[in-house]
């Protein structure tokens, strides 16, 4: 694999698996979601510079599990939100809060808020710029009153704005059915200020539909993105012209 491509696999809602030329890295697994895990600790024993991401402690993007894989595999380092608990004996990890700057060997990563818990990442490697949301969304729901809607909106805005001029390849983020006919305003406004080379959907669970719906959408406002429909699914990213 060449830099500037990744291999993107869907694990299963916010997890992902990113491969790119020299990295292996993992971003919100909670293999107990599933029947059968795709990513264990013996499948990452002979991947090399592997990281895993946690952007905060929801069991939905969080799973203790993962930290049983450090014994398999010497190169794993963890890259956890500040709200995880976690002593790390025996392992290597790197703890982060929002808006901080961390640089391991040849990848840097950067961190920005969220709109619930934890923080969300921007990590740099192999000539890529990957953002992961974490639980970073305009969360407006219908039910709630016109004050605390007006408030969702600005706190997402201002936290999109702090990321303003952020080159982002690849980007990971929520489009969640249950906020309804708002499902998708973060995502869009999100790629309307970012320009997301591709923008993934994540944290729909298992309705893929939405997934299919998002990228009918999507082609209104020029934005790359692609339908997940299955558990496993590959995606293979290169710039567009290349």
């Amino acid at each position: 694999m060449e830099l500037s491509q990744a291999k993107i696999t869907y694990l299963v809602h916010s997890g992902f698996a990113v491969e790119t030329a020299n990295h292996f890295f993992l971003f919100d697994y909670c293999p107990s979601m599933v029947r059968e895990p795709l990513v264990t600790g013996e499948f990452l024993k002979s991947k090399k510079n592997v990281y895993i991401f946690v952007s905060h402690n929801h069991g939905d993007h969080f799973d203790s599990a993962i930290f049983d894989w450090g014994g398999n595999n010497p190169d794993i380092t963890y890259v956890l939100s500040s709200d995880i608990a976690f002593d790390g004996t025996g392992l290597k990890y790197q703890m982060m809060s929002a808006y901080e700057e961390w640089t391991d060997r040849s990848i840097k990563v950067n961190t920005f808020g969220s709109t619930d818990a934890g923080i969300s990442f921007l990590v740099q490697a192999d000539s890529l710029s990957i953002f992961h949301a974490g639980d970073l969304n305009w969360w407006r729901w219908s039910g709630e009153t016109q004050e605390e809607q007006d408030y969702a909106d600005r706190i997402f805005k201002e936290e999109i704005d702090k990321m303003a001029g952020q080159k982002i390849d690849i980007a990971f983020f929520p489009v969640d059915r249950r906020l309804e006919e708002n499902y998708a305003l973060g995502a869009e406004y999100f790629a309307t200020r970012l320009q997301p080379k591709l923008l993934i959907p994540m944290h729909f669970a298992r309705d893929f539909d939405a997934t299919k719906e998002f990228a009918a959408r999507a082609g209104k406002i020029a934005l790359r993105t692609v339908e997940i429909t299955h558990k496993g699914q590959e995606i293979f990213y290169q710039p567009v012209g290349e």
